[in-house]
C-alpha cells in the first residue's frame, strides 16, 4: 500500500481569525470552517472532551491544505513561540510565492516577522523563514 496524497498539515493556534487572515494574505483561500466535538474527535486525537473550531485553508492550485485549529476544550497548552528551527519537532510550512518582497511586506501587517534574513540560493531561488501566528515558521521561496 502507498500513500495516495498528502491531505493537510494541522496547526493549533490561539487566534483562529487572525491565523485565517494571515494565510489569506499569503494567498490561501478559506475552503471551510466548523466546530469539532464528540466521541469521534476524542478518539481520533486521544484527548477527552474535545471542542475546537477549525478552518481549512487551501492553496490556489487546490493541492495544498492547512488545517488551523483553535481548542476550547481541553484547555490550550501554551508552548514557547520563538523556538529556533532546530528544536526537535518544530514545524514549518513552505510556500512558493511570486514576489517574495511583496509577500513579506503584506505578512508583516499581520504581525509576521523574519526569522533570519532573505537568502539567495544559487542563481534561481530567494528564500526566507518567517514567523507567523502562534509562532508558526513559514518558509517562503521565490523562483526566478
Amino acid at each position: 500500500m502507498t500513500i495516495q496524497q498528502m491531505h493537510n498539515v494541522g496547526i493549533v493556534v490561539d487566534d483562529l481569525a487572525g491565523a485565517v487572515a494571515f494565510f489569506k494574505e499569503l494567498g490561501m483561500e478559506l475552503e471551510g470552517e466548523g466546530a469539532i466535538e464528540g466521541l469521534w474527535a476524542d478518539q481520533a486525537v486521544g484527548l477527552d472532551g474535545v471542542r475546537c473550531d477549525v478552518a481549512m485553508m487551501v492553496t490556489p492550485d487546490g493541492h495544498g491544505r492547512l488545517e488551523l485549529s483553535q481548542y476550547h476544550s481541553p484547555a490550550l497548552i501554551p508552548g514557547p513561540r520563538n523556538q529556533p528551527h532546530n528544536v526537535l519537532g518544530t514545524h514549518r510550512v513552505m510556500y512558493a510565492v511570486d514576489d517574495l518582497d511583496d509577500t513579506i511586506t503584506r505578512l508583516r501587517r499581520h504581525g509576521g516577522e523574519l526569522v533570519g534574513e532573505v537568502a539567495q540560493y544559487g542563481d534561481s531561488v530567494r528564500l526566507c523563514y518567517f514567523r507567523g501566528p502562534a509562532g508558526i515558521i513559514v518558509g517562503l521561496s521565490e523562483y526566478s
